[in-house]
């Protein structure tokens, strides 16, 4: 990683160590929007671990140099340029002060410093802290910080940075200042301030030690009435690090702050995270028991950064799943605890079907195509664009495995270890892994092969049982597949899987398990097999009969497994498969099955017909009162579009939606009445309660309010549908309400119930940013029809008042929900979506190349589908690529090309 600008090609081969290191940094802001000035004093000498450098090179974007000084005395051979600052002839060990000015009110990227609703905020990471002022912007280069904040009080009454406060006090002239320290080191990615008209919601908590805490979550002051879930949700976060892992809240002050301008989720800045206003804002009028989630998560995962990659981070970009993958499986693991705890189980398997189902519908499908990459990444052009599923939710799964191979305990030895080890460092994953498995006394060699091949593992499966010698053998075979280039590229050999396995007798109740070799069955009824080899067999001993084999329990890798189950064995395992997951997955394999037979058949014309025996399997489940609402939302919801055309050889979208609601129409009218009772049965009257156990009969009731909105004649469900829109008291209810009664006008041509509710969610919520984003993403996503396609209703909606492309969430609510979520209408054989999409892609490239580069990944995967499609995506592609500038996008549609 060199210290100059930035190359074409960032290779992980060739990192070096900086040339100089910073020890302390003084910044000091005088905020005004249009010329912010920035001075930055900073204690600099060479590295003695580096090789020796004359010339110290500084990273510098959109910058405009006014001076520097060494030691307080001017300096002449400070050069300015486009990528940065070269400072020549420089001594060993200096102080460095630097002038330099800034425009954040022309800030569009929302990377740096810039200006939202006329306040300031930051957002730093991966590079943007090269738009503040000149710096070694890299993240192995870790220092403390002094922060002053300058501005004029009416304007911007808060001024935050990262730490503690020192001072605050009136300046002349109408003007105040607020200094910040924060004793930590961090790197410069971390840094933050905010400065603005905010209020906020105050908690003083105590840490496990029985030090006092000031937890504040920051908003303006209108959206003061919905920050009380944020803020339980970040005491429920402190009180779970402090009792899973032994980690306190190490600052004064812990802040959270909204801004509705963010390109990401959240940002974990050291001591004061900036969220966008999704993963902040919620009442039950305004929030979804969906939003109320993922408050709680992006809450704990940004929270559990603290340590997670604040106080131990990364040498490098490459290493970004050291911080990231490992704190996505943390905030899974606290989500899981909060809605089961440690024992239910049942509870634990819901968070983690939904989290499988993201993982298998966007890694999977990521990994086999052309920006496939390791966990570990080799190489990149635009950091921005490897904030990936891979990094992140394979990332989480690599993690997860360390704890099914060692227990929860031993887990905890190894994260022990490992921040004794680095507390304070800038290290590696493969230092993660050293302290797992020192802590453990395990060899881990083999397991940095998950780090370093990309693609998705598949595991075929053999079983043979000898009934005379009551043995069963299971033999396991890994690879790639034909498809995973990538996979073949970075191979290395067979990887280390922990292969979680039961075997079902014929009344459905779980076998002993005992190896070969083994003096008797071990406790509990799931055995992890290490896996180890490219084939490997293993033999249970003492089976009494032949069983029925669950595979991969509760996701135990993130692998691809190949069996060949019949249905009925499939529909065994979905009424008796003691492990939650597989129960799912039995139902998830059984529709997967049928749809995509019925798939092929709608693209030849065939007539489309559904067994028998797949409605009774839905109906098993619909009618079984003993499985929990929540798991039978999951289990009775089909496996999406978007997932079942990446399993055809060639995707078809329009043949996947036509066998879909095929499906969904057919179990509506073979299951109306079980659909009704469930309905009536799962209604939560009385006050709003974001629980569990609530959400739970809120989604299976939706559930089959929207499969009742499919029936032949619909009017039934528009009645249940716009009863239930007019007396909702929470947006759960109103929005699924909506959603049923557009796909039941898509189905009939149009509605007048359809139209007045979409015209009264906008009259009651259009001064509700948040909500409005709703109320746009279910208009792109809804079903559309051929004499009323979407795209028409997407464009209209371009121009409508509300709408706004230089923000973010409302750019994702309307382009990528068409885009990335309405397969079928945005796939039309026309090619219209793919001309809107490039429309989209060139117009938010010149504004933000971080969110264009987002959109422009949903054509990456475009030779996968059929020739007429083929044609259409490339064609787009190509017009992209003749036209956009950032290095963000090019990346993206060049690897897609090539």
């Amino acid at each position: 990683m060199a210290d100059t600008a930035t190359p074409n090609v960032i290779r992980r081969a060739d990192y070096a160590p900086p040339a100089f290191l910073i020890d302390t940094v003084a910044l000091e802001f005088d905020l005004v929007p249009e010329r912010t000035l920035v001075r930055n004093t900073m204690r600099v000498r060479r590295n003695p671990d580096a090789s020796r450098a004359a010339n110290l090179e500084l990273m510098g974007e959109q910058l405009e140099f006014v001076g520097a000084a060494i030691d307080g005395t001017p300096f002449a051979n400070a050069h300015a340029h486009e990528h940065g600052l070269t400072l020549d002839n420089v001594p060993d060990n200096f102080e460095l002060t630097l002038t330099s000015l800034c425009n954040p009110a022309e800030n569009t990227t929302l990377a740096g410093l810039y200006v939202s609703g006329g306040n300031f905020f930051t957002q730093c990471e991966a590079e943007g802290f090269r738009r503040i002022t000149y710096f070694l912007d890299r993240p192995d280069v870790m220092a403390t910080f002094t922060v002053t904040l300058r501005a004029n009080k009416a304007d911007y009454p808060v001024l935050l940075s990262n730490g503690n406060l020192l001072e605050q006090g009136d300046l002349p002239d109408g003007r105040h200042f607020a200094r910040w320290e924060d004793p930590f080191r961090k790197p410069s990615y971390l840094f933050a301030l905010v400065a603005g008209k905010l209020v906020a919601l105050e908690e003083r908590v105590k840490s496990g030690s029985g030090k006092e805490k000031l937890l504040q979550v920051w908003v303006e002051p209108h959206d003061l009435d919905k920050t009380r879930h944020a803020m339980d949700s970040l005491i429920n976060s402190i009180r779970w690090d402090e009792a899973r892992f032994g980690l306190e809240l190490d600052l004064d002050r812990f802040m959270i702050v909204a801004v509705s301008d963010f390109n990401m989720g959240a940002m974990e800045n050291k001591g004061l995270n900036i969220f966008n206003t999704k993963y902040v804002l919620a009442n039950p009028e305004t929030a979804t028991d969906t939003d109320f989630a993922n408050i709680e998560a992006v809450v704990g995962h940004e929270y559990f950064h603290n340590w997670t990659g604040n106080r131990v981070t990364c040498r490098d970009w490459f290493q970004l799943s050291l911080k990231e993958g490992l704190t996505v499986f943390r905030d899974q693991e606290f989500s899981a605890d909060m809605a089961g705890g440690a024992t239910d189980e049942a509870a634990r398997a819901t968070k983690r079907i939904e989290d499988v189902r993201v993982l298998r519908q966007m890694q999977f499908a990521e990994d086999a195509g052309p920006m496939a990459h390791p966990v570990r990444p080799e190489s990149y052009v635009e950091i921005n664009n490897f904030y990936t599923m891979t990094v992140y939710e394979k990332g989480s799964e690599v993690v997860r495995m360390y704890q099914t191979l060692f227990g929860r305990d031993g887990f905890r030895k190894g994260m022990d270890l490992y921040f004794k080890r680095h507390d304070g460092q800038a290290v590696t994953c493969d230092d993660f892994r050293h302290a797992l498995a020192d802590a453990n006394g395990r060899d881990l060699a083999q397991f940095e092969r998950w780090y370093s091949q990309a693609g998705t593992p598949r595991v075929s499966v053999r079983t043979k049982y000898d009934a005379a010698q009551q043995r069963y053998s299971v033999t396991l075979t890994q690879g790639y597949g034909e498809g995973a280039a990538a996979a073949r590229e970075t191979q290395k050999g067979p990887l280390l899987i922990p292969f979680a396995i039961g075997l079902i007798g014929k009344n459905g109740a779980d076998l002993p398990l005992q190896l070969e070799g083994e003096a008797q069955a071990g406790n509990g009824t799931t055995r992890v097999l290490e896996f180890t080899q490219t084939e490997q067999t293993f033999t249970f001993v003492n089976v009494a009969e032949e069983p029925l084999p669950s595979l991969l329990r509760n996701f135990s890798a993130p692998v691809i497994v190949e069996y060949d189950y019949s249905a009925d064995q499939l529909a065994f395992l979905l009424a008796h498969d003691s492990d939650p997951f597989n129960r799912w997955e039995a139902g998830q394999r059984l529709a997967t099955r049928e749809l995509l037979t019925l798939a092929g058949r709608a693209a030849t014309g065939v007539p489309l017909q559904l067994d028998d025996s797949v409605v009774a399997a839905f109906a098993r489940v619909l009618t079984d009162d003993t499985l929990s609402p929540s798991f039978r939302e999951l289990a009775l919801m089909l496996p999406s579009e978007a997932y079942l055309a990446e399993q055809m050889a060639e995707s078809d979208p329009a043949a996947v939606h036509a066998a879909r609601q095929f499906v969904r129409k057919r179990l509506a009218n073979a299951l109306k009445k079980d659909w009704l009772a469930v309905y009536e049965k799962h209604r939560t009257p009385g006050a709003y309660e974001a629980t569990p156990e609530a959400s739970g009969h809120r989604a299976l009731k939706n559930l089959a309010l929207s499969y009742l909105a499919e029936l032949d004649d619909p009017a039934e469900a528009v009645r249940l549908a716009s009863a239930q829109y007019d007396a909702a008291n929470n947006m759960t209810d109103r929005s699924a309400a909506l959603s049923a009664l557009l796909n039941a006008s898509a189905a009939n041509g149009g509605s007048v119930q359809a139209q007045q509710a979409l015209d009264d969610f906008y009259r009651r919520f259009e001064k509700e940013p948040l909500v409005i984003d709703k109320w746009f993403a279910l208009q792109a996503t809804q079903r559309g029809s051929a004499q009323r396609p979407v795209i028409e209703i997407v464009r209209k909606l371009m121009a409508h008042p509300a709408f706004n492309l230089k923000n973010p969430n409302r750019a994702r609510s309307l382009i990528f929900s068409f885009c990335a979520a309405n397969p079928s209408q945005f796939h039309a054989e026309d090619g219209s979506g793919y001309a809107f999409w490039a429309d989209q892609v060139i117009a938010l490239d010149a504004i933000n190349p971080q969110v264009a580069a987002r959109l422009a990944r949903s054509l990456e995967l475009w030779r996968r589908f059929t020739p007429t499609l083929r044609d259409g995506m490339r064609a787009a592609l190509e017009k992209v690529a003749s036209q956009v500038k950032s290095r963000d996008v090019r990346e993206i549609v060049e690897k897609a090309l090539a």
